[in-house]
This record gives C-alpha cells, sequence and structure tokens, in this order.
C-alpha cells in the first residue's frame, strides 16, 4: 500500500534541494501529502534555530515564535491528514479489519513525521562533520550520532512498513488521531479569547477611548 523506503528517499532528497533552493513539492498523490508536512518540519527546524540565537532581539524572538507556533500547528494538521489518506486507502481497497485487530499506539502519519525529522537531523549532523572548523573530537561525537540515528530510522522504517502492511491485510485497525490543538484556536485559548476584556479593563484603555 506504502513503500516507507520511497518516503525516506523523498524527505533525504528534500532536505538537500531545500538547503540549496526554494521548498518545492513536486511529488504526486501520497507522496505529495508527505512531502507537504516534511516541509513544515523543515521550516519549523530552522526558525527553532533562530529562536535558540543569544543574538536574537526580542521583536526577532516574537516574530519567531509566532512562525514556530504557525508551523507546528501546519506541522500536525498535515500528520492528520496523512493518516486521513491511508484511510482512505483503505475505504478504496475496501480492507475489513478482523474482529481481533487492534490499534497501534502511534499511527503511520506520526511516524512519518518522525522520519521526517530523522532526516533533517540526519542532514544537519552531516554538516557538522563535515565542518571546517572542527576538531576531530567533535567529528567523531557527531559520527557516532550520526551512526545511532541511521539505526534509529533503520529500525522505525522496518516497524511502520510492517504496521503498514498490517493495517492493509486487516491485522491492526487504523484510525486518525485527533489532536486538536487548542492554543492557536480564538474560541479555545483563554488568553485569546479573554483578549476584548483585558485591552477594556486596562486603566490606558479607557482614558484613549474617551
Amino acid at each position: 500500500m506504502i513503500a516507507i523506503q520511497d518516503i525516506i528517499k523523498l524527505q533525504t532528497q528534500t532536505v538537500a534541494d531545500w538547503h540549496s533552493g526554494p521548498i518545492e513539492n513536486t511529488a504526486t498523490g501520497f507522496l505529495a501529502t508527505v512531502c507537504t508536512q516534511h516541509s513544515f518540519n523543515y521550516q519549523l527546524w530552522h526558525e527553532e534555530d533562530i529562536a535558540r540565537s543569544p543574538d536574537a532581539s526580542d521583536q526577532e524572538i516574537a516574530r519567531v515564535k509566532r512562525s514556530i507556533d504557525r508551523f507546528n500547528q501546519q506541522r500536525n494538521d498535515w500528520i492528520e491528514k496523512i493518516d486521513d489518506q491511508i484511510a482512505q486507502m483503505i475505504t478504496d481497497r475496501k480492507v475489513q479489519p478482523h474482529d481481533d485487530a487492534e490499534l497501534n499506539t502511534e499511527t503511520p502519519g506520526s511516524a512519518i513525521d518522525r522520519l521526517s525529522i530523522m532526516a533533517l537531523r540526519l542532514y544537519h549532523l552531516d554538516e557538522q562533520l563535515h565542518r571546517g572548523d572542527a576538531s576531530e573530537a567533535h567529528r567523531q561525537s557527531v559520527q557516532q550520532k550520526i551512526n545511532v540515528c541511521q539505526l534509529q530510522r533503520s529500525e522505525l522504517a522496518k516497524s511502520l512498513q510492517q504496521l503498514v502492511h498490517a493495517i492493509a491485510a486487516g491485522t491492526k485497525r487504523h484510525l486518525t488521531y485527533r489532536q486538536f490543538k487548542m492554543y492557536n484556536d480564538p474560541t479555545l485559548n483563554p488568553y485569546l479569547y479573554n483578549a476584548k476584556n483585558r485591552v477594556s479593563d486596562h486603566p490606558g484603555a479607557l482614558k484613549a477611548s474617551a
């Protein structure tokens, strides 16, 4: 139903391409959905780098924080879109889960998100490995991290491929996990929906409106 190695290949190649050119999505079908989700992780990663800079101004930190919230929301929204698309594949294939089929603790979309982050981590670790000013001790430390990350990605890919096969065979159930992030929703975040009252209760605001 889904080839996980195709996903890893796409994530790895696009991370390299996007570092030297614009963020583009030339994939089709299911991989296009995966690529869009991956693009938000890519943008989130680099905004978080800026947020941790000791030289960033308060104004820059505020801008970055809003960008991080936006990209994180989009990242999670597109995890759900990946899982929704898998659910549609199951419906199209008329797969009926077995009566004893159980849910996995993690959806395929969430695991694909983890593979996306791993692609970014491996790319940036490789940058560190080839830094011109890096010491031999630094390179050895980075190489050890790369080895661990490559093993973790391999094991995650294997487990995810097994899960996808099980879902396609009906021996595992699939269900999109709805996260319902509240912090960006002006109807669910108390600080946002109470903002008007905070402004009107401020003495300075009363004088300004008089």
